[in-house]
């Protein structure tokens, strides 16, 4: 593994990075997460019924695309990362490969559909690491430092 690169991120910087990318995302998402009612027939009763129908596959589809994609090809960068100078690298300090922020995005929403537990668990892994490493970025075996 070897020492880890200079200028590991803070976790606090880490966090608020995070905090204002959820807000972009779920405002470029929200357009896609609405809940919509369409009419379906129930034959046991002969008549027609509301059905609520969740749009929140797009929705989780824009976010992956916007961790992904900006990570890969942004200098590791997302826009709440470019905000408070952080980004991610490879743990030998190299850029982010597309491939590894893929893998990085997936993790990450595997813990993310797992509820509150694996949100924790992956999150929480950055306070005992002395990497502070979530596990999304020890799959992906990569790093946040300052940008």
């Amino acid at each position: 593994m070897g020492s880890p690169p200079p200028g590991l991120a803070g976790r606090w910087r880490r966090l608020f990075a995070g905090v204002l990318d959820w807000v972009i995302v779920n405002i470029v998402s929200a357009p896609f997460s609405w809940t919509s009612w369409e009419y379906v027939w129930v034959s046991g009763r002969a008549t027609w019924d509301r059905y609520p129908v969740e749009h929140s596959f797009v929705a989780g589809l824009v976010a992956f695309l916007y961790f992904w994609l900006l990570h890969a090809f942004w200098n590791g960068q997302t826009l709440g990362k470019k905000v408070f100078g952080i980004r991610v690298v490879q743990e030998n300090g190299a850029r982010i490969e597309v491939g590894q922020a893929a893998v990085r995005q997936v993790v990450e929403s595997l813990f993310v559909w797992l509820c509150c537990v694996g949100l924790l668990l992956d999150l929480g892994w950055i306070l005992f690491d002395p990497r502070k490493q979530a596990l999304h970025d020890k799959a992906a075996r990569t790093v946040v430092v300052n940008a």
